[in-house]
Formats: C-alpha cells, structure tokens, sequence
C-alpha cells in the first residue's frame, strides 16, 4: 500500500476517533495540554486581565472565592482544563476597607497561608537578566473558624503581581484587583495558587462525589 494511501486511512480513523472535532472544548488541538509556568501565569493570564481585561488561548471564570467552599467549585463547567487542574480568576476582597489584608474566609471555613512566598522571576530564576513579577503563595483550608479549624486536603496556590507589574498597577486607578487560581487533586499535586489577579488549582485526594449543581456564582470571561 502507497504512503499516500496510509496517511488517508490514518486521518480517516483519526477523524472518527475524535468525532470529527479538531481541537478540544479549550480550544486546543489533540495532544495538548494546558500547563504554564509560574511565569506565563503571570505575564500572559494574571497581568493581561488586570490591565487590558483579557487573556490569552483559554477561556477561564470569574467566581467569588469567599462564596464558594473548594468542594462546590463548577469544575464541571468552566474550571475544568484537563484531568487534573481547574482555574478561575477571582477578585481580592480587602478585610477592612483601608487595610492590605485578604479576606480568605468562606462559609465553611479558612484559607490559611503556609510557608514563605516565592518570588517569581521573568527567567525563572533571579539573576541579573531577569525581572520580578510577581509572588506566589500557598494556602491550605480548614473547616471551621480559627485558630480551632479542622486542616483539609484542599490547597491553594495564590499568585499576585509585584515588581515590573506592580509599579505599572499602582500607576493607574483604574486596574481592578483580580487574583488567578488553579485546584488540583492532592495525591497529584498539593498545592493550590491564587495571585493577587488571582489564578487557583484546588486539590482533592478522593475522586469527586457525584458532583452537583455547584452554588458558586461564575461569569465566563470571553
């Protein structure tokens, strides 16, 4: 058989395969898969919201991070980017008015920062080629209210802008303040991000339950 000939059988089993879909619902061809650096969260998701209102590729939510428990996330509906990870962009909530404090209480319980936060860097290391921009925090949740809460497997990786983003945020009173996080499921990946833009994963160790219509308030970003 000519090599003409394979190559239309292949697309043809490759076609219906895929049912005649080219890319997934993420608009990604086959084979892809959405997975970026720190940095590339950072310049290309976190500050493209903040200061132009839009992103780049993928389509990720808008949710109320304080109305919404991690387990009531709608990764079923505009999280979900793959098996493993669920992103949404959430807007910081100041606990007082006047403070630098983040809110991170929710109905059910706490999101509680732990260990140092990193730097995050345009080269991915600090060197003298390289620009800070931003910092990434992780948080893990507890039910209930502290200092007594109960530590979950949830986790939470908060990304915020500072450096090179910082000046040209605070130049400007029109930037609204967003953070971006990504959940992912603990046995896999532990940690849960949430920036100042903030993009968050969530992790689990168990399967999902049946999931059900999440309470969550979502806006889909265009």
């Amino acid at each position: 058989m000519q090599p003409e000939a394979l190559s239309e059988i292949a697309a043809l089993a490759a076609g219906e395969l895929l049912g005649g879909e080219e890319v997934n619902e993420h608009g990604l061809p086959p084979g892809f898969r959405f997975h970026p650096t720190d940095e590339e969260l950072i310049t290309f998701y976190l500050a493209s919201k903040v200061f132009h209102g839009s992103f780049c590729g993928v389509q990720i939510a808008e949710i109320d991070l304080n109305r919404c428990e991690p387990w009531d996330l709608p990764v079923a509906d505009v999280a979900k980017m793959g098996e493993k990870e669920w992103y949404f962009f959430s807007l910081r909530d100041r606990k007082y008015p006047t403070g630098l404090r983040t809110n991170r209480a929710t109905g059910a319980g706490y999101w509680k920062a732990t260990g140092k936060d990193r730097e995050v860097y345009s080269t991915g290391r600090p060197d003298s080629n390289s620009m800070l921009l931003g910092m990434k925090k992780t948080l893990v949740f507890y039910k209930g209210r502290a200092p007594k809460g109960e530590k979950t497997k949830w986790v939470m990786h908060e990304y915020r802008l500072e450096g090179h983003f910082s000046y040209r945020h605070h130049s400007t009173s029109k930037v609204v303040c967003y953070s971006l996080n990504l959940f992912a499921p603990p046995s896999r990946s532990p940690f849960l991000h949430f920036p100042e833009l903030s993009f968050f994963t969530v992790a689990k160790t168990n399967p999902w339950p049946g999931l059900a219509p999440s309470p969550c308030h979502t806006t889909r970003v265009p």
